[in-house]
């Protein structure tokens, strides 16, 4: 048997590709190799690559496989437990818009992104969560060196008046009489038959005389529950990260939605980031400016010094090498670049503002060695008037 390609190869994409780069790509190789499409000679060869690219879809796409493969290989996941779940195989394949439910269930389902109704072995329709999001604001140097977190969400869990059945105690709920305990219901139009999720008991079957006063007939009570977050290091503003199966719960025994955390970073009072660089502001005395010397600047891990030449101009910038942020996808951290901002001395003494007028007529005297831009300046500035 020959041995399976890597999964990241496969796909066409990057070890650290996001999820959405991970689902665009399988969209594109189904669409391409789907048996539905591919008749004839080509037909083999594309069913063995629409296998490939499905089997490597399930195992990225869930995050706690692909942390397995990424540490382990193929030897960390057991594809005879896809098989077993109707991965990869010949009786995988099923219609057209069954290979793209898990793509396309966010375009045809409520807010959050929830899948659409899938059959369950009772022949109900089962429906995964909703999707949730959490704004999560961290600093600077939380998001530059990483952080272990909490966070508190809301959560269902079972009502414990009614112990899960959604009836008052006492009572039991009875089966829907539209469907028959179904879930579905079928509409005849002429020679068409169209199945659609039952209007009275929306999929469930059963319908509830008496709600429990509890949870309201829904079996299960709303609650926070705290969850740990990691935040890996060099987080980029926007980005998100995904915790599998703390969404909202599914219907019918469906399964939950994912939670997804965006990172939101606070405004730093000395440092702007630009990808994986730092950018700040050094303000420097006049004559030091003038004389030159050696001044302290800042960086996320400590400081540093930068040795100013003779004649500094305002707007000068410095950049310190690999004093930025290490990004999630950079081999190497990005750099520092400290921009002088020349302070004009304020609230001087009647000795100071003398010295600074006698100082002024000394470079008078000098012309223009002092002051080269000046220079330049007022020749644009003549040739702009003539």
């Amino acid at each position: 048997m020959a041995a399976k390609r890597d999964y990241y190869e496969v796909l066409g994409v990057a070890r650290n590709a996001s999820d959405d780069d991970i689902k665009k790509a399988y969209r594109k190789l189904a669409m391409k190799f789907h048996p539905d499409r591919n008749q004839g000679e080509q037909a083999k060869k594309a069913e063995e690559k629409f296998k490939e690219a499905k089997e490597a879809y399930e195992m990225l796409s869930d995050a706690q496989k692909r942390a397995a493969y990424d540490q382990f290989g193929h030897a960390g996941v057991d594809p005879n437990l896809a098989a077993g779940r109707g991965g990869p195989g010949p009786e995988g394949f099923g219609g057209f818009a069954e290979a793209f439910g898990d793509i396309f269930g966010d375009l045809f389902s409520g807010a959050g992104g929830a899948a659409g109704a899938r059959r369950g072995g009772g022949g109900k329709q089962v429906y995964r969560g909703a999707d949730l999001s959490y704004a999560m604001e961290i600093t600077l140097e939380e998001a530059a060196h990483g952080k272990d977190s909490q966070i508190r969400i809301p959560s269902w869990e079972h009502c414990d008046t009614c112990n899960g059945s959604g009836a008052k105690p006492g009572t039991s709920a009875k089966t829907c009489p539209s469907c028959g305990g179904s879930g579905t219901v079928h509409l005849r139009q002429g020679f068409f038959s169209i199945q659609q999720t039952c209007p009275h008991c929306h999929g469930s079957g059963k319908i509830i005389p008496e709600p429990c006063p509890s949870c309201h007939g829904a079996g299960r009570i709303k609650k926070h529950k705290t969850l740990e977050v990691k935040i890996p290091a060099g987080i980029a503003e926007g980005m998100r990260i995904r915790s599998a199966g703390n969404g909202e719960p599914g219907s019918n025994g469906g399964p939950p939605g994912d939670l997804y955390i965006e990172i939101r970073i606070k405004q730093h009072e000395v440092f702007e980031r630009d990808g994986d660089d730092l950018h700040c502001t050094v303000p420097v005395g006049l004559t030091t400016a003038a004389l030159g010397g050696t001044i302290e600047v800042p960086t996320l891990g400590g400081k540093a010094e930068i040795d100013l030449p003779e004649g500094t101009q305002h707007g000068k910038t410095f950049r310190l090498r690999g004093k930025g942020i290490k990004g999630l996808r950079a081999s190497y951290p990005g750099d520092l670049y400290c921009h002088v901002a020349v302070e004009t001395p304020v609230k001087l003494t009647e000795h100071q503002k003398t010295l600074l007028r006698e100082l002024d007529e000394s470079f008078r005297k000098a012309g223009e060695r002092h002051s080269p831009n000046a220079k330049s300046w007022t020749d644009r500035v003549k040739d702009l008037f003539k």
